[in-house]
């Protein structure tokens, strides 16, 4: 594996620990203001499939000897750089209501700026989250990885779009309401 997959590797992980600084943030200002947690039993699996990510993204290089191929990894890392600007962009458009779980804060309305203006694209902070799960790995030609956790995904985002959902209708007769949290996975 390359000393520079490695490092990458390890800053998205650096990343994903400052989603959870402000996510922790954003949790307080959400129950501060009467926000309501739901889907709590989904949550731990997230957090565990998106560590798992990130070991295997380590671990499958090494143990199946997966070469970097340029022609796959050069975009692959464009898509995740791609990925991770969709993100943040993403967590600075929605502010304080941008967090990890799915919280409800109820009266707030549905954020219209940055990525969200795009009324056919309900959920883009997902869509970062998918591409980067499955373009992470194949920076260095970790396919198992990458469809593992790209089948594991899009089985937890049917539940937590679920649970999402779930949460608006019953906080709000508002249809434009949004969680504090959009929510992120």
């Amino acid at each position: 594996m390359s000393s520079w997959y490695l490092i990458l590797v390890l800053l998205v992980g650096v990343e994903r620990l400052a989603e959870l600084v402000v996510a922790r943030r954003n949790a307080r200002w959400s129950l501060d203001r009467g926000g309501q947690v739901f889907g709590r039993g989904h949550y731990p699996w997230m957090v565990a499939l998106h560590t798992g990510l990130l070991a295997a993204c380590l671990l499958e290089p090494v143990l199946a000897d997966r070469p970097f191929v340029a022609a796959l990894g050069w975009p692959m890392l464009g898509l995740v750089v791609a990925a991770q600007a969709l993100r943040w962009w993403c967590i600075t458009s929605l502010g304080p209501q941008w967090n990890t779980e799915v919280i409800v804060v109820p009266g707030l309305t549905l954020v219209r700026r940055g990525p969200y203006r795009l009324r056919w694209l309900r959920h883009p902070n997902y869509v970062a989250v998918a591409v980067e799960g499955a373009a992470l790995p194949l920076v260095h030609s970790a396919w198992v990885t990458a469809l593992t956790f790209t089948v594991l995904n899009a089985a937890l985002m049917v539940v937590r779009i679920r649970c999402e959902e779930t949460a608006l209708a019953s906080l709000s007769d508002d249809p434009g309401t949004v969680p504090a949290s959009e929510a992120k996975a």
